[in-house]
């Protein structure tokens, strides 16, 4: 399996709308693509985290250039910071691992 996880942050309230615009298809997609096992999202502070499981990094990368996730990746730098980080297990983890994990290891988009 490949965990990804994702922390969005918005560089102004001004970009709000948009953001959603933007996030709410591509988590449908990401819902529906194929080799996706899991996808949730859960704000914290500041950051809106997206956590999604699949069947393998082939997957997750095909899901992320294409379609809405392609689209929003487009207009992200100009409406939000973030970072992600992802690696390969053989189980899922939960929110506190996988938030944790992001805290201690992602990079910046």
């Amino acid at each position: 399996m490949y965990v990804s996880v994702t922390g969005l942050k918005l560089k102004s309230l001004k970009y709000f709308a948009l953001f959603w615009r933007h996030a709410i298809p591509s988590f449908k997609q990401a819902q529906q693509a194929p080799g996706n096992l899991f996808c949730e999202t859960k704000r914290r502070g500041p950051y809106q985290h997206t956590l999604t499981v699949w069947e393998d990094r082939k997957s997750m990368k095909a899901y992320v250039a294409s379609g809405a996730h392609l689209k929003a990746m487009v207009v992200f730098g100009q409406i939000a910071d973030g970072k992600t980080f992802g690696w390969e297990t053989d189980e899922m983890p939960d929110w506190p691992e996988a938030l944790s994990r992001w805290d201690q290891e992602a990079k910046d988009v």
